[in-house]
């Protein structure tokens, strides 16, 4: 049980830590490179990464949960969305409030998300109802 969980924990930052960085590259862009507002382009970035923590937590950090596809897919989304609610509350208010550039409070935010993240993913989204 306590091996299981430790393998899971580690597909989970695996995976989250390559989803956070599609977001957080995705967001980077399209400030840099296409002019949007921080904000706007965070949105942009949750799109973009929610297909890489999707894919890979249902094929890698919760497969042992032999969940339905479509069941975690709307839960996940679900998720992501409070998730991603949550990232862009912090992050409106951080931009506003400090002084840290857009990317590093960006960074921030990312990393304290996904604590929730991973248990409501645990115990709901990717969880097999019987």
């Amino acid at each position: 049980m306590l091996k299981k969980l430790a393998a899971q924990i580690g597909w989970f930052v695996i995976v989250g830590c390559a989803a956070a960085a599609t977001h957080w590259a995705v967001v980077v862009a399209c400030v840099a490179g296409g002019g949007l507002p921080p904000l706007v382009a965070n949105v942009v970035g949750w799109l973009v990464a929610f297909g890489v923590s999707f894919t890979g937590h249902y094929q890698l950090t919760f497969r042992h949960q032999h969940a339905p596809l479509v069941q975690s897919a709307v839960r996940f989304f679900m998720v992501s969305a409070l998730g991603f609610a949550v990232n862009e509350t912090a992050y409106a208010i951080l931009l506003k409030w400090t002084t840290l550039r857009y990317d590093i409070l960006l960074a921030l935010v990312l990393i304290v998300i996904a604590g929730m993240t991973f248990i409501l993913g645990r115990f709901w989204a990717f969880r097999h109802s019987r």
